[in-house]
């Protein structure tokens, strides 16, 4: 029994990266049917159908208010986790580089991305 909670965890995860992309190929194969049955009819395709099509893959490329956001989020959830590490050593009552200093070490990694972000939404040119 104990076996299935790594496996239900590692289900759980798979589930959640497959199904979205899963239903988003099967509303994309519903609506190529519905265009070609139309255009089998002879019916004309109206601008929007097209311009939706042909903008659904572009994504917009990210501004300095977004890439701020982000950096900003990502350097929330740093401070937690190091906060988290220096509380967790004085609950637990182990010594200090047994605990705070990994978890202060891993919550670097958010940080620095985040500082990243921040920086650059300085430098980016879509200001908007």
């Amino acid at each position: 029994m104990e076996e299935l909670i790594p496996i239900a965890f590692f289900a759980m995860i798979a589930g959640i990266a497959i199904v979205p992309g899963y239903l988003k190929h099967r509303e994309r194969k519903e609506m190529q049917a519905t265009l070609r049955a139309s255009i089998e009819k002879g019916q004309p395709l109206p601008p929007e159908v097209i311009e939706a099509l042909s903008k659904e893959g572009v994504k917009a490329p990210p501004t300095a208010h977004s890439d701020l956001r982000v950096g900003v989020i990502l350097l929330a959830v740093s401070i937690g986790v190091a906060l988290f590490g220096y509380a967790f050593t004085f609950i637990s009552g182990f010594e200090e580089s047994k605990v705070s200093v990994p978890i202060m070490g891993l919550s670097a990694i958010p940080g620095m991305v985040g500082l990243a972000f921040i920086i650059l939404s300085a430098f980016n040119k879509n200001k908007g």
